[in-house]
C-alpha cells in the first residue's frame, strides 16, 4: 500500500539560452517556493546550460 502524504509537484525545466523545454521533474511540496535552476544538457544547444523552472 502506498504511503499517504504530500505528492511531489511536477515542474517543467526550460533552457535559459534557447528557451527549449527539455525536462520534466518533480519536487517536494514541502520545499520553499523558489524557482529551481539546474545545469542540464540541452539537445538543441548541444551543451550544458542552466535550465530554470517555467510555468
Amino acid at each position: 500500500m502506498a504511503k499517504k502524504g504530500k505528492r511531489p509537484r511536477d515542474i517543467v525545466l526550460e533552457c535559459s539560452v534557447c528557451g527549449n523545454r527539455n525536462y520534466v521533474t518533480g519536487r517536494s511540496a514541502q520545499q520553499p517556493i523558489k524557482k529551481l535552476s539546474l545545469q542540464k544538457h540541452c539537445r538543441k544547444c548541444r551543451k550544458h546550460t542552466a535550465h530554470k523552472e517555467s510555468k
